[in-house]
């Protein structure tokens, strides 16, 4: 693999953001190089399902994470299909809605339905006059940006989902039939999963899961993440907040990217980027807006008086993360500072994904109090709490879930729990049923 460094910020590199050259043709030339793998993803059902209900779908997700490839894929006999990422287009969207929606018709799937906020309400008076299933699909990568607008103009005629990049199983070619992680399920997925070794698994981890990286091996990194990044802060960061000193929010990223799995500190990101605290909390409600992290709540109940507020932060791709890190490659990756933090994430990203594939609401949390007993994730589901430690070691043992005692349960049982690790088969560690996860079965 070739090797990438991540560049010094300051003013020097402003001018890359002068000359911005779209994502799609800049990368042309490697798609010419060799035929593309088609992948199915698995939020495809849960679409399906609700396109027999809902008059309208919202997808939403980061850019190039594969919405528009997923619903024109998708689309229905018959269903006309535009982009918005045309400024010819969104400036007619914009300026007449009721016109742009007479002229393509019914059914019509619009991608990037952000630039032209103003056809949602437009969209409203046409599936109140007629309202029936599967009339408009949408798409925008700034879930935030435009959930004001949906919830008021759509309020109950929409289903709102959200794509993420690759999940493992989906790049395994299995994203149809794989089944979704549940930790009651856990036992036979490591079973019948497909495991990997350490060196692979960091392979994955350190490419990431954007479908363009997946579907051309032989692309650079370091080419597609210095072009994903000029456009992500030239179109989407932009149309979210004004940000005048695209150098320092870019320090802030990569600040991010170094603390990803920790707490999230405001006032050290604004240090880092030369920012005040506000500005870094601002920012990184962009970066949340449009996909890029997520933040997990610490677990709470009306019992629990000591618990930390704060909520940790994560990439929700591991690619993009370890580039703006500065990780050259995966066997960098693997035995530097970084492997249990950047492990850790990609757990978390893939178990959100088993959730939002699903179309269900992550109920997943972490636990720590003041005296410094942690557990990295708690799945609450059905009146339980399912405790998960990530550890990097393939020799697992009990006390890797010794934070576990310390939760205090309220009106939930407590699982015993499971540690996730690199070993390569599932083991029960105790009689009462805590056990071994390998994580690459994820």
């Amino acid at each position: 693999m070739n090797a990438l460094k991540f560049p010094k910020i300051g003013s020097d590199m402003l001018p890359i953001f002068g000359n911005l050259v779209d994502l799609d043709s800049d990368l042309r030339h490697y798609n010419r190089m060799e035929a593309p793998v088609t992948y199915k993803r698995t939020l495809q059902r849960k679409i399906e399902e609700l396109n027999r209900y809902f008059p309208c779908i919202m997808l939403t997700g980061a850019r190039q994470v594969g919405k528009s490839t997923l619903l024109r894929d998708m689309l229905p006999e018959g269903m006309n299909y535009i982009t918005l990422d045309d400024y010819v287009e969104a400036e007619k969207a914009k300026e007449d809605p009721q016109g742009f929606l007479e002229r393509y018709g019914l059914p019509l799937c619009i991608d990037e339905v952000q630039y032209a906020p103003e056809l949602l309400r437009a969209i409203k008076m046409r599936v109140d006059a007629e309202r029936r299933p599967g009339m408009y699909w949408l798409t925008g990568s700034q879930r935030f940006h435009m959930m004001k607008g949906v919830t008021e103009s759509l309020a109950g005629r929409i289903g709102v989902l959200e794509l993420m990049s690759l999940s493992q199983r989906e790049m395994l070619g299995e994203g149809e039939e794989a089944q979704p992680f549940h930790p009651e399920n856990a036992e036979t997925l490591a079973k019948n999963g497909k495991v990997c070794d350490t060196t692979t698994l960091f392979e994955r981890i350190w490419r990431g899961g954007y479908p363009q990286l997946i579907q051309y091996p032989h692309m650079p990194v370091r080419d597609y993440f210095n072009s994903y990044l000029q456009t992500y802060v030239e179109r989407d960061v932009q149309s979210l907040s004004q940000v005048g000193n695209k150098s320092a929010f870019v320090t802030l990223m990569r600040s991010a990217a170094l603390r990803t799995g920790q707490q999230l500190v405001y006032n050290d990101l604004a240090r880092d980027a030369g920012v005040s605290p506000k500005t870094a909390a601002a920012w990184v409600s962009v970066l949340e807006a449009s996909g890029i992290v997520s933040l997990l709540q610490p677990y709470h109940s009306n019992s629990i008086k000591r618990l930390a507020k704060s909520p940790k932060l994560y990439f929700l791709d591991t690619g993009f993360c370890c580039w703006l890190a500065g990780c050259r490659d995966a066997a960098e990756l693997a035995r530097g500072p970084l492997a249990g933090a950047m492990l850790e994430t990609w757990v978390y990203g893939q178990l959100l994904r088993a959730f939002t594939n699903a179309g269900m609401e992550p109920r997943l949390y972490y636990f720590r109090n003041h005296d410094g007993a942690e557990v990295d994730f708690l799945i609450e589901d059905n009146m339980c709490l399912y405790p998960i430690e990530v550890k990097l070691s393939n020799r697992p043992v009990p006390g890797d879930l010794k934070g576990v005692r310390h939760i205090p349960a309220g009106l939930n049982k407590i699982h015993p729990g499971m540690v996730f690790c690199t070993s390569q088969k599932w083991e029960k560690l105790t009689p009462e049923g805590m056990a071994a996860f390998p994580i690459s079965a994820l």
